[in-house]
């Protein structure tokens, strides 16, 4: 079967159209449970899950040892090899979920609270769930079947949302937290179960899934030090503050990351897996990251500088009242959130280019700083304090951590990193003063009435931007992504001169190798691309990215 030759970015667009579509869901889904749930429960509540997931995500992150990344950063892979790293995920998940259990006395003394003995006994088999999707899920993203993950994760977040909240109905208090960290991924493994159909073979695990042990270990080694960067201060808090201080900032930084998670998180799923195809044609591969960073910066900086300027109403809005520390966690919170959104993209150039050792080198320097941060920031200011300090640092650290990505490559610090995001930063702080200055002139309003009248006075600087003619072009570069994603090209070849900077080349990736094309056709005659035994590989996991907290994607 003959495909044109703009596949890839087809495959690539809808692809991150359908996540994106898929995430959006979740938001919904996920607000709606956030809204309800912090109106039937009390904030201890979620600050004794947030205490156990803080630890727990440690465990997690060695169940996975960065194999999803390196799994989906290799080229080929046996069927030998995908049988051993089933094999390996499921016996780390196993022996973490033992070790974990084993260890809830010591977490229930870290925090001085018994209750986390027996939650912590719960919450443990999730490890083992986790370690046998893992490799599932790497098989379908591996196989670009983004819709079918988009569906999965829709799916999962509604089992255990509507499981919770009956929990919480029936007065089952912090419980219901545990049925949504525990249902949905239940679902979730069933459902990949089905999509990838795994064939475990005899219990084996050879010398022939070392590289991947080798390459994840770097990647392991980098996100331990970026959870840890992450989620300490989750910790600190709990242990400085106490529980009901900690429920107040966990649910600040669960609706802080979802501007990150639905509006970045489509494009990571399908980034990395793009670049990796890329990596040999320098030009393509500079185009997608332009690409990615001005998307990312339209959408995740406005979002972020709306929702820092309402952060009071939305929080009323969202959690009832009793919330306002929460409020102005969220608002300082809004800084470190631009710096992970564009941050993502510095982690994709490190894994997908094959320096994921690099990486984990940079990470040792620079990560004990951002966690430094936290301890003098409670020490200062308390937990606005710690959020204050946690954004500035984050941020700060952009610089040099593209730097050291981009050191000795063909990407360009100014012209691929640097540009893409000015125009985004300048409309983004018009659009914090407009919507600020619009709800506190009408502060006397309903909070919802407060919240729409700031999104709208944001909206209309947004809107306004498109007098200026290179905003214009911005804009109409993202609208042409939604195009394709919705209708690719058929059988149509970008002309040789097409510049390089028209909406067209949005993705980077509008000239397929031979060798990509290869690889499509082998996919789409037979569902996986056939290994070099002529085996099948039938196999996938949970992204190269943050583990969860109190059940949320983190």
């Amino acid at each position: 079967m003959n495909r044109p030759a703009s596949d890839l970015s087809s495959r690539a667009s809808r692809g991150a159209a359908l996540t994106a579509g898929g995430l959006w869901l979740k938001t919904l889904i996920q607000l709606a449970s956030t809204m309800v749930l912090a109106r039937l429960l009390d904030q201890s509540d979620f600050g004794l899950v947030a205490m156990i997931m803080a630890i727990v995500g440690v465990a997690d992150l060695v169940r996975d040892f960065g194999l999803t990344g390196a799994i989906l950063q290799s080229r080929d892979l046996t069927s030998r090899q995908w049988s051993g790293l089933l094999w390996f995920s499921t016996l780390l998940g196993t022996v973490l979920m033992i070790g974990v259990a084993a260890a809830s006395p010591l977490i229930a003394a870290l925090y001085g609270e018994e209750r986390l003995v027996v939650l912590t006994i719960a919450i443990a088999p999730t490890l083992l769930v986790n370690g046998l999707a893992m490799p599932m899920q790497a098989a379908v993203q591996r196989r670009l079947q983004f819709g079918t993950l988009a569906m999965i994760d829709v799916v999962s977040m509604a089992v255990g949302v509507s499981l919770s909240i009956v929990a919480a109905l029936l007065g089952w208090g912090v419980w219901s937290l545990v049925v949504l960290a525990g249902a949905g991924q239940v679902y979730r493994l069933v459902a990949l179960w089905i999509a990838a159909r795994p064939h475990f073979g005899r219990p084996r695990i050879g010398r022939d899934i070392r590289p991947f042990v080798s390459t994840g270990g770097s990647i392991f080694g980098v996100q331990l030090l970026n959870y840890a960067a992450r989620n300490l201060d989750n910790v600190i808090i709990g242990q400085q503050l106490g529980p009901a201080a900690l429920g107040q900032y966990s649910r600040a930084y669960a609706l802080f990351l979802l501007p990150q998670q639905q509006l970045t998180a489509p494009l990571g799923r399908v980034a990395l897996p793009v670049l990796s195809r890329l990596q040999d044609d320098g030009e393509r591969y500079r185009r997608y990251v332009r690409s990615a960073l001005a998307v990312i910066g339209y959408l995740a900086l406005p979002a972020y500088a709306i929702a820092a300027a309402v952060a009071h109403p939305l929080m009323l809005v969202l959690l009832g009242p009793g919330w306002d520390a929460a409020a102005d966690a969220f608002a300082l919170l809004s800084i470190a959130g631009v710096a992970q959104a564009v941050g993502n993209v510095q982690g994709w150039m490190f894994i997908s280019l094959g320096r994921a050792h690099r990486q984990l080198v940079y990470y040792l320097v620079t990560r004990p700083l951002v966690i430094a941060a936290f301890f003098v920031g409670i020490w200062w200011a308390g937990m606005n304090g710690l959020a204050l300090l946690y954004g500035i640092s984050t941020a700060v650290l952009l610089v040099p951590g593209f730097a050291v990505a981009i050191r000795g490559t063909f990407v360009r610090g100014w012209a691929d990193v640097t540009a893409p995001l000015v125009r985004p930063a300048i409309v983004a702080a018009a659009v914090f003063g407009a919507a600020w200055i619009a709800a506190t002139l009408v502060s006397s309003w309903p909070a919802l009435l407060q919240v729409i009248t700031g999104a709208a006075a944001g909206a209309v600087v947004l809107a306004a931007a498109t007098l200026v003619p290179a905003y214009r072009r911005d804009y109409a570069m993202m609208l042409d992504f939604v195009r394709r994603a919705r209708k690719p090209a058929a059988g149509v070849t970008p002309a040789s001169d097409s510049p390089v900077d028209s909406p067209a080349t949005m993705l980077g990736a509008d000239e397929v190798s031979a060798g990509e094309l290869q690889a499509i056709r082998r996919t789409e005659a037979g569902g996986s691309a056939p290994d070099a035994d002529g085996g099948r590989a039938q196999v996938t996991a949970p992204e190269a990215s943050d583990r969860p907290r109190d059940g949320e994607a983190r």
